[in-house]
């Protein structure tokens, strides 16, 4: 079977800029990593219960693009933080996200769950597919040598924070939809929750609730993973 074409970051459904302020203590890692991102839209395929080892072992052996579908669903966005992050050009971020999902499809057959969580493996991936690209512009001349020096968090700084936002937006994306929707019109588009509440027609005091749970779920998850990983 050959290589399905994906919609690249530019023209994919699920994909278009937002970005927006965070004000609470566990929503203080979600301010921290956001970048103007792929937006989520309804999916093709609908989610299921399926572990993303699972998914992933689908695509392998079978060849399975509706699971390759729903891997994509669960973490474009996430790639897409990341690799902004690594090479700080949203416009190329565009064509490094398809790159790095049609090298998840080819390479899909590598995986083995006893080495590690699917999602370390979809990150390295998505890392190695940012460092090629950069390493191409490198050898095309497309960089300049600063006249100053660059003062900014080096090499293993950036890499460590892209790791974190790749963690965090695939978190979110996991949410329940109510409390997705509620995390990601506050966290992403700004809005307070009383505009929250007005956009979505709920009760602030129902608004509340479902972010102090998304955020708690979240905070769980995270936790959850850095004690696996």
């Amino acid at each position: 079977m050959t290589t399905p074409i994906r919609h690249n970051a530019c023209t994919h459904p699920q994909i278009g800029p937002r970005r927006a302020p965070c004000r609470t203590t566990a929503g203080a890692a979600i301010e921290h990593h956001i970048e103007q991102q792929p937006r989520r839209a309804p999916l093709a395929v609908v989610p299921s219960s399926r572990s993303d080892e699972d998914l992933l072992e689908l695509v392998a052996q079978r060849r399975d693009e509706t699971a390759f579908d729903e891997l994509y669903g669960r973490y474009s966005r996430a790639v897409y933080t990341l690799v902004v992050s690594l090479i700080a050009d949203r416009a190329g971020s565009e064509d490094v996200v398809q790159q790095a999902f049609i090298n998840v499809w080819r390479a899909a057959s590598g995986y083995r769950r006893e080495r590690g969580p699917a999602k370390s493996w979809l990150y390295t991936i998505a890392r190695n597919a940012a460092f090629d690209a950069l390493r191409l512009r490198a050898a095309a001349g497309q960089w300049q040598v600063p006249d100053l020096p660059d003062e900014g968090p080096g090499p293993d700084q950036r890499a460590s924070a892209a790791e974190e936002a790749f963690h965090v937006h695939a978190a979110v994306d996991r949410l329940p939809d109510h409390e997705r929707e509620v995390i990601e019109l506050a966290y992403f588009h700004g809005l307070s929750q009383s505009e929250v509440a007005a956009r979505l027609g709920a009760p602030l005091g129902t608004i509340k609730t479902r972010t102090r749970r998304a955020l708690a779920r979240l905070a769980d998850r995270l936790a959850a993973e850095r004690v696996l990983g």
